[in-house]
């Protein structure tokens, strides 16, 4: 445990929830696509690929942890975690609160055609999720780093006249 704290950059037992919510969602991840494979699979079909899938994307993780802590300016390793937490939680909440919104407005694929549903929904889904990453990296105690993230990407689509500075 003390090389993995070390490793992480781990002063405090609390910071260790990040690690474990990150196996936990990885593990879940994997679960979630051996079913993209095979439909119903077995039992212990489904956990043999579950581990494979967990293996290869736990590769895959670190080697994006590697390319993104040169790129992201943040004091601890352990914090690349908490940020890939807050991107995940943000995708996931964006998608569920524009549906609901959407169709209050009553806009839905029935009286819609779907190309016209989907670029709407694609275009509010894309406000939310910035209005969400600013919140939800608030809460996850990383506002400034998503705070110039969500100003970066407002700029490039240009619309830095929404911000006044």
């Amino acid at each position: 445990m003390k090389k993995f704290k070390e490793r992480w950059e781990i002063q405090y037992n609390w910071q260790l929830i990040f690690p474990l919510l990150g196996i936990v969602g990885l593990i879940y991840s994997a679960y979630k696509l051996s079913f993209v494979f095979i439909k119903e699979p077995p039992l212990f079909v489904s956990v043999l690929i579950t581990l494979v899938l967990s293996f290869i994307l736990l590769k895959l993780i670190l080697f994006l942890f590697k390319k993104l802590e040169k790129k992201w300016n943040l004091t601890f390793r352990w914090e690349l975690i908490r940020v890939f937490l807050v991107f995940s939680f943000t995708g996931t909440s964006s998608i569920y609160i524009g549906r609901p919104i959407l169709k209050l407005m009553g806009v839905t694929k029935e009286n819609l055609s779907p190309f016209l549903y989907w670029v709407i929904f694609i275009f509010f889904s894309i406000i939310f999720y910035y209005i969400l990453l600013v919140i939800i990296g608030w809460l996850f105690g990383q506002f400034f780093f998503f705070w110039s993230m969500a100003k970066k990407m407002i700029k490039r689509m240009g619309l830095s006249f929404l911000l006044k500075e």
